[in-house]
């Protein structure tokens, strides 16, 4: 069992502070990785106005070539807190993982990988689709409710309990996106 580094997970009322905290933290990134970032985007529920959370900021951090950024990313995002977390490869393959705060509760994690990598427009259009369906977003907010008050401390569980609705509001997701753009 993969235990959550804060002990119980804890699902919080949406903070209209979050999207601020990704701007502070976005614009450290920035700074830091220069022009080796070529996007950085406010994903996961705090990226959702309305919708409860793990007090947690997700950063999609899109760069050129993943095998350079292990070798010249790692050691600048340490300086700002982060901890890369390796053994994630196998859950997350093409990306590179890290997480920010003390050993729990976490306070960011980064998620980077090149923006051609099939998960970025995933996890874009997932947050879009929250984003303008208000019904989608209060459904998955009582699953994570559910979710956070059975799985205690168990964060596989957690996410497991969450993948049917996370894979078929992808779906409805992608569908939607291909709609707006035409």
């Amino acid at each position: 069992m993969e235990k959550y580094g804060a002990g119980s997970i804890v699902v919080s009322d949406y903070d209209p502070n979050w999207p601020t905290l990704f701007a502070q933290e976005c614009g450290r990134i920035k700074q830091t990785l220069g022009a080796f970032a070529l996007a950085i985007e406010h994903i996961g529920s705090t990226a959702v106005p309305g919708l409860p959370s793990k007090p947690i900021i997700d950063l999609l951090v899109g760069i050129p070539n993943l095998e350079q950024a292990r070798r010249q990313c790692i050691t600048p995002l340490e300086a700002l807190g982060y901890i890369y977390v390796p053994e994630y490869a196998s859950w997350l393959p093409r990306e590179l993982f890290f997480r920010k705060g003390p050993p729990g509760p976490w306070t960011h994690h980064v998620h980077m990988m090149e923006p051609s990598h099939p998960r970025w427009e995933t996890l874009v259009v997932f947050r879009d689709y929250l984003r303008a369906h208000p019904e989608a977003a209060r459904a998955y907010a009582d699953i994570k409710c559910e979710l956070a008050a059975s799985s205690n401390d168990n964060i596989g569980a957690y996410r497991n309990g969450k993948t049917a609705f996370v894979e078929e509001t992808t779906a409805k997701a992608r569908a939607w996106h291909a709609a707006v753009r035409d």
